[in-house]
This record gives structure tokens, sequence and C-alpha cells, in this order.
């Protein structure tokens, strides 16, 4: 049976370094983690991929929050982010487009595909909020993605159990699913075992005190998001550890 592959969703290069001590295959790295991840800044990638050894980078390309019907112009951004990342080395990109109807968007995947050559390809959670999650899983197969990541369109992987174990036994080999988005030590090996995925995406943060001292509370920086300006999420060693155990 294959070994279980557990990739970290990283939000910063220091959460990238916590997940290849504490020995994941994968990181995805991602800026507007409150946004649901966004394509990070090159400099952020362009150091992820000089200080990563062992574990592999693959970059979400995602110009915005929010729905996943892109633009003539973020197509554009997306296919340019793609092309920059490939040259700089990454392992893998992560993405994904729907139709204004929740279908997959074809035309344009397959431009990201060709753009994405060499690379491995995600196709991330744009697949959770489809309209037809097992003809997605066709489509996306024959697209030639490597993975889908999937909460089994649920809120959160142990929620979406069901419909994960149906597109497991669907995917047959043909495709990886990447069980993620609530994903952590307490629940991790219930999940491998209900549905039968060898591959889990998770983030291991932990919240962190601000180093700031002096600090101006009634100016918040996130607009409407309820942010916390002197905390900070990162991913830790411990966490990465502790949620891979569980699932050995």
């Amino acid at each position: 049976m294959k070994p279980y592959q557990f990739e970290v969703c990283a939000n910063s290069v220091e959460s990238c370094l916590a997940a290849q001590a504490a020995g994941a295959h994968r990181v995805e790295l991602c800026a507007g983690i409150p946004e649901g991840g966004t394509t990070p800044s090159y400099g952020e990638i362009e150091a992820a991929r000089q200080l990563l050894t062992t574990t592999r980078l693959h970059v979400i390309i995602r110009p915005r929050g929010g729905d996943f019907l892109y633009s003539p112009i973020e197509r554009r951004i997306m296919l340019a982010d793609v092309e920059n990342v490939r040259r700089m080395g990454a392992d893998g990109v992560v993405f994904g487009s729907l139709t204004s109807d929740g279908e997959i968007d074809l035309p344009f995947m397959q431009q990201l595909m060709e753009a994405a050559d060499g690379m491995s390809v995600t196709f991330h959670r744009a697949f959770d909020v489809c309209r037809h999650p097992h003809q997605a899983l066709e489509e996306i197969v024959r697209l030639g993605c490597q993975r889908i990541l999937t909460s089994g369109q649920q809120a959160t992987a142990e929620l979406g159990i069901p419909l994960l174990k149906e597109l497991q036994q669907q995917a047959d080999g043909r495709i990886i699913l990447l069980a993620g988005c609530g994903v952590n030590e307490t629940n991790i090996a219930r999940i491998a075992h209900k549905t039968g995925i060898r591959e889990f995406h998770f983030s291991a943060r932990e919240t962190q005190e601000s180093p700031m001292v002096f600090r101006r509370r009634e100016v918040p920086m996130g607009g409407s998001l309820t942010l916390h300006e002197f905390e900070r999420s990162v991913t830790t060693e411990r966490r990465v550890r502790a949620t891979i155990a569980a699932c050995q």
C-alpha cells in the first residue's frame, strides 16, 4: 500500500521551514490565508526555493479571494504567475477555475496546464464548490492534474468523509485525493481509516504573540476582516510532528 504523504499549508517561509524540520513531504506556500490562500510574493517564493532542501515546494496560483470565476485580466495574471513559479524552480502549482455555472472551466484549465508543463499540478478547493463533483473528478483526470485538494464539499474534511470515500473509490488510482481543511492530530487517523485516502493537507499552525511593545490597537489594518495585528499564526514543528505521528 502507498505510504502516507503529508502536505503543509504554509503561510510563510518560516512555516515552510517548520514543516520541513518535522518531516512534511510537501508544502503549499500561500499568502492571504484569511481569504483562503492567494499567490505569495516573488521574494517569498524565492526564499522558500532556496531554503527547502528535502521538502517539495508547491505554490498556490490565486490572484484574489472570493469565487473561482476569473476575468480576462485575472487569467493573464495567473498564467504569468505560473510561468514565473516554473522559472523559479517550484516543484508544483496549485490552481483551479470554474465557470459561472459551477462547472470546471476546461478551456482555461487547459491553458494553465500548458503553462505548468513539467510541474506537478493540484486542483485546489474550487473543487469543493463545483456543481457535480463526480463529473468534475473525471474532467480533472483528463486534464492531467496529479491530485485534487478537497474537503469532500463540506466545511471540513472530517464532515466530508462520505463524499471523500466515494471520490477515493471513483479515482481508483488515476488521480490522488488530497484531504484537507480542518485536518489535525485529533482527526487525521479517522479520516484516513474511513476514506482510504493516503495524502493529507493541514496547516498545523499556532498563534504567537507579536514582539511589538508599542501598540496602537485602535487602528486596524484588515478592513472588514477581523484580524489581530498583534498576533501571528505560524506552522510549528511540534504540531506537524504530532499530526504526522497521529496517522502512523
